[in-house]
């Protein structure tokens, strides 16, 4: 019987693990496949403080390594269910079964992808997901945003400050973002936007070269000479074995409140699975630790009998 059980070895999970360690919690912490989750799929990362210029693999490799010093290590399988109507929960995987007091779910999400040549391999060398842990990389050097939302005007104003040119490409006829937004990226001289347009391909061997797309209404095709692909088409939360479970909202993310409380007593949520604004290391591994502070609180205010 653990007291915690962590699904999920992300910046979030792995936060949870050291704090739930240093509190001296019966602690388990599963992963179906690495630990780091997105973490390992970042190149470089310069904004998680105190941590200057790291490559993703390796600040996940550190981060393992810490809660390796409180005793805990990620145990690889795959979780397939979960059972948490009573005081006592459970988390299936394909080949056991284990009983906790609390669940801590942090699985993360996957960014959504084009689905074009050159996308795939191309990532981490020009393909990027995350404009706000990416966009300082390509000061001087154009960059094409691809989609039309909040999070793709958004990253375009931000790259705006960088690149001498950014590109938006939006296969609708119109943008969806805020109008507020949307006045914002229409006043900046270095932004265009190409509406109702559809990518092709992303161009390059070892790096970014350019992006092939198309005009929807006249089939006119073009290359645009960019460095960066910025991919701003949504994410998916990786929160397939709660449904039904779990509040969610309608896109699939986990409700959970400041505390990373759940609507289900005992049961918390944690990174980038939560509905929240911000998706980054820091915040992942913030929502670790306050998780952990909540599981310390019910466990108290809950002994086992």
């Amino acid at each position: 019987m653990y007291d915690v059980i962590i699904i999920g070895a992300g910046p979030a999970g792995m936060a949870a693990a050291i704090y739930a360690g240093r509190a001296k919690l019966n602690a388990a912490l599963f992963e179906k496949e690495f630990v780091g989750g997105q973490v390992t799929k970042t190149y470089e990362v310069a904004n998680y403080p105190g941590i200057a210029d790291v490559i993703g693999p390796e600040l996940a490799l550190k981060m393992q390594e810490h809660a390796k010093e409180y005793g805990i290590e990620p145990i690889v399988e795959e979780v397939i269910d979960i059972e948490v109507e009573d005081k006592i929960k459970k988390v299936i995987t394909k080949n056991n079964s284990y009983e906790a007091r609390t669940i801590l779910l942090a699985m993360g999400a996957t960014w959504k992808e084009l689905g074009v040549p050159g996308e795939k391999k191309l990532k981490a060398k020009g393909v990027s997901y995350c404009a706000t842990c990416d966009g300082a990389f390509f000061n001087g050097k154009n960059t094409v945003v691809v989609g039309g939302g909040n999070r793709g005007v958004e990253d375009a104003i931000l790259l705006a400050k960088f690149s001498p040119k950014v590109y938006l490409i939006q296969d609708l006829f119109h943008l969806t973002a805020q109008k507020i937004l949307q006045d914002t990226l229409f006043s900046l001289d270095n932004v265009e936007v190409l509406t109702n347009h559809q990518v092709l391909e992303i161009l390059g061997e070892d790096k970014v070269e350019g992006i092939k797309i198309k005009d929807k209404a006249s089939e006119e095709e073009k290359v645009l000479d960019v460095e960066g692909v910025f991919v701003a088409v949504g994410m998916i939360p990786n929160s397939d074995i709660v449904h039904g479970k779990v509040a969610t909202n309608q896109w699939g993310y986990i409700i959970a409140n400041d505390s990373c409380e759940t609507n289900i007593p005992g049961v918390y949520a944690a990174g980038d699975i939560r509905d929240k604004k911000l998706r980054q290391i820091i915040t992942a591994a913030s929502d670790g630790a306050i998780a952990v502070s909540s599981v310390e609180k019910y466990l108290l205010e809950n002994p086992q009998k």
